[in-house]
C-alpha cells in the first residue's frame, strides 16, 4: 500500500514539519499557561471586582480569603461576553493562537478594532483540547468600567470574563502589568537557577581539578614506590645471591677445614711433651706422626677433643729411643659448644 505524500512527515499523527512549532507550543505552555505549575508559583495574585464581591486569583484559580495586589481586574456580566467552547486537535496545539483568532474573527458580531478576546483551556484528552473562548466589545467593556467603577483607562486594570466556571483573560486591557511582573520573576527564576547551575558546575570543576592534583600526586607516589619496591627487588636478588655464596662457602669450609686451624689445635693439646714430625689433611680427615712420652695419652687426649670425631691408629706404637712414635688418622668434625 502507497502511502501520500502527506503521510510521509506524519509520525504518531504530529506533522514532523512543524516539530518546532510543537516545541514552541510545550514550552509556552510550560511557562504561559493559566495551569502551568511554574505559573501557579511566580504569577502575581489578582484582586477581582465583580457584582458579588471581590475575591482573589492566582494563576487562574482562586485563594482562600482576600489578599493584597496591585494588579486589579474586573469580572464582566455575562451579558457582555460572546461565549462559546470549542475543540482544537492535539496535533493543532501549536498553532493554537491562530486557529483560536481564526474563530474570533469568524464569530465575533463587533467590528474588528472593537473585538477583544481570551481563552482558556478547560479540558484535554487523547485526541483534542476543550477551549473556552471569551469575545467582547471593547467599547462596550470600557462604558461598563466607567459607570461602574469610574474607570476610563484601560490599561489601569484586567477584564476578566466567566465561560462555563472558567475565568478567561481578556486580552487587550491592563494584563499587561501582572504579564510583566510575571517574566520579571520568571528571568529572575531562571537566572537564580542559571547562578546555581554554574556554581554546581564550578564545584564539580574545582572538585575535579583538586581530584586530578590528587591523582597527579598519587601517580607520583606509585611510581616512587614502583622505583622503591624495583630496587628492593634488585636488592633481595643481590641479598639471595650472597646467601647462597655464604651457603657455599660454609659447606667448602665444613667440607675444607682449615690445617691452620687444626695445626693450632694440635699444638694446643699436644703440649711440650709431644712433637709432630708429618701432618697432612685432606678435608676432614687428618694424617698425622709425631713422637711423645706417652703415645696412649697422647691418643686419649685428642679422643676427648670435641672437635674430633674419630682418632685412630693405623700402626702400632713403637718405641724409638726414650720416645714412643704414633701414627694417627683424625676425623675432624664440627665442634659442639658447651
Amino acid at each position: 500500500m502507497k502511502l501520500e505524500k502527506s503521510q510521509n512527515w506524519e509520525l504518531f499523527g504530529y506533522d514532523m514539519r512543524h516539530l518546532g512549532g510543537y516545541w514552541t507550543a510545550a514550552w509556552r505552555d510550560m511557562l504561559w499557561s493559566h495551569d502551568s505549575p511554574v505559573r501557579k508559583r511566580l504569577d502575581e495574585v489578582v484582586t477581582v471586582h465583580s457584582s458579588a464581591g471581590t475575591s482573589s486569583y492566582q494563576a487562574g484559580a482562586s485563594c482562600e480569603g482576600e489578599l493584597d495586589s496591585d494588579c486589579k481586574a474586573v469580572l464582566l456580566p455575562d451579558e457582555f461576553v460572546l461565549c462559546k467552547q470549542i475543540r482544537v486537535p492535539l496535533q493543532a496545539e501549536g498553532e493554537m493562537a491562530s486557529l483560536l483568532e481564526l474563530e474570533v474573527r469568524s464569530s465575533s458580531p463587533f467590528a474588528a478594532a472593537d473585538t477583544r478576546w481570551g481563552w482558556a483551556v478547560v479540558a484535554r484528552d487523547e485526541a483534542s483540547i476543550r477551549v473556552a473562548l471569551a469575545i467582547v466589545s471593547a467599547s462596550a467593556a470600557m462604558t461598563f468600567l466607567g459607570r461602574e467603577y469610574d474607570c476610563h483607562d484601560s490599561r489601569a486594570q484586567e477584564v476578566w470574563a466567566e465561560v462555563d466556571g472558567n475565568m478567561v483573560v481578556v486580552q487587550g486591557f491592563g494584563e499587561g502589568l501582572r504579564e510583566r511582573r510575571y517574566r520579571r520573576r520568571l528571568l529572575q527564576s531562571g537566572a537564580l537557577i542559571a547562578t546555581i547551575g554554574v556554581l554546581l558546575l564550578a564545584m564539580v570543576a574545582v572538585s575535579a581539578l583538586f581530584k586530578g592534583a590528587e591523582l597527579q600526586r598519587l601517580e607520583r607516589m606509585v611510581s616512587v614506590t614502583e622505583g622503591a619496591a624495583t630496587e628492593a627487588s634488585q636488592l633481595k636478588s643481590l641479598l639471595a645471591v650472597a646467601n647462597e655464596t655464604i651457603v657455599a662457602a660454609n659447606d667448602v669450609v665444613a667440607a675444607y677445614p682449615n690445617p691452620h686451624e687444626e695445626i693450632a689445635r694440635l699444638t694446643r693439646l699436644l703440649g711440650d711433651d709431644a712433637s709432630i714430625s708429618s701432618f697432612s689433611m685432606n678435608g676432614p680427615e687428618i694424617r698425622l706422626r709425631g713422637r711423645a712420652a706417652d703415645a696412649a695419652l697422647v691418643m686419649e687426649e685428642l679422643t676427648d677433643e670435641p672437635g674430633y670425631l674419630q682418632v685412630m691408629a693405623p700402626q702400632a706404637i713403637t718405641r724409638v729411643g726414650d720416645e714412643e712414635q704414633f701414627y694417627l688418622n683424625i676425623s675432624v668434625g664440627e665442634e659442639v659448644p658447651e
